[in-house]
């Protein structure tokens, strides 16, 4: 077959952990569980008329028409990974990464830089979130934009340039409210459902309505910290499945004190964030920094033993 020159969107899908699964449940339990997941990921792709280039082990290779069809795509993808029902009860998690341009198509399968970009992007993005270029936003329709937060610009081997790295929030409200009886999206005991980040005069909340934030000195955070040591786009701090996420991706590190008096340094790593205390960005405690970030993290469930 000829060689052809299309626009696609290439997509990359990966389970999460699948090492672990070996090591922890045996080879197996692990295989089928791996299976199930890829089949739960590949039968969301015709949908969206979507290929299916190549499995490889535990990793998806697929292309869609459009940049549209691709998110569409993804999101139906961890919506059916996450509210699947695995042998043993056992979690499944996915990471997501996509990109859109020209590719060359030959011999059922497709070659060239949006391809290497899409499987770079992927290699980045942690589970259970999607990850996407800004060529791809650009090829978005407004109200998908929307679903679109710009987090980093990652550097990747042979592009001269940084590239404008977005997460796409796919567990919206009207996603959950279908599934809210499935055991992975049940509420327990401990749900966390809000916090609170306070700096200077600002305060700002991460909640259902508001999943994510960036926090940083550039101009497009929606916390700006004028802070020397900050980066430009220094932490993110999302709501990820009833758990507040700290992630670094900063030059710095990030320093966070909790209400006990601990301290941890996290550089281009994640942490859950419970209870009280304050985030320093890029300037270990030690030197009194003066830009505290405070942060409260609060559940209904614990609001209403208190009313009881």
């Amino acid at each position: 077959m000829p060689q052809q020159v299309k626009k696609l969107a290439v997509l990359f899908a990966d389970i999460c952990g699948s090492t672990a699964l070996y090591d922890h449940l045996g080879d197996n339990l692990a295989r089928r569980l791996i299976a199930q997941c890829v089949a739960t990921m590949t039968g969301e792709i015709a949908a969206y008329q979507g290929v299916l280039i190549k499995t490889i082990g535990d990793e998806i290779m697929c292309t869609f028409p459009s940049a549209e069809a691709a998110l569409h795509a993804a999101c139906a993808m961890q919506r059916a990974v996450e509210s699947g029902e695995y042998e043993g009860e056992h979690p499944m998690h996915i990471r997501i990464g996509f990109n859109y341009g020209e590719v060359i198509c030959e011999s059922g399968d497709v070659f060239g830089d949006t391809v290497n970009v899409a499987a770079r992007v992927a290699a980045i993005t942690r589970a259970s979130q999607i990850m996407t270029t800004q060529t791809v936003v650009d090829a978005l329709p407004p109200d998908l934009r929307e679903k679109t937060r710009q987090i980093m610009r990652a550097e990747f081997k042979g592009k001269q340039e940084q590239l404008d790295i977005s997460i796409v929030i796919w567990e919206m409200d009207d996603m959950l409210s279908t599934r809210i009886g499935t055991p992975v999206f049940r509420k327990s005991p401990e749900n966390i459902d809000e916090m609170s980040l306070c700096y200077r005069e600002q305060l700002l909340k991460i909640n259902k309505e508001r999943r994510s934030v960036v926090l940083g000195r550039g101009d497009a955070c929606d916390i700006i910290v004028q802070n020397g040591f900050a980066s430009r786009q220094h932490i993110r701090i999302e709501l990820r499945f009833g758990k507040f996420i700290l992630v670094d991706q900063s030059t710095n590190g990030t320093y966070i004190r909790f209400s006990d008096g601990n301290v941890v340094r996290l550089v281009r790593e994640e942490m859950v964030l419970r209870g009280s205390g304050s985030i320093s960005l890029g300037q270990p405690y030690s030197e009194n920094p003066a830009d505290l970030v405070e942060f409260s993290v609060a559940s209904n469930h614990a609001q209403r033993q208190v009313a009881e």
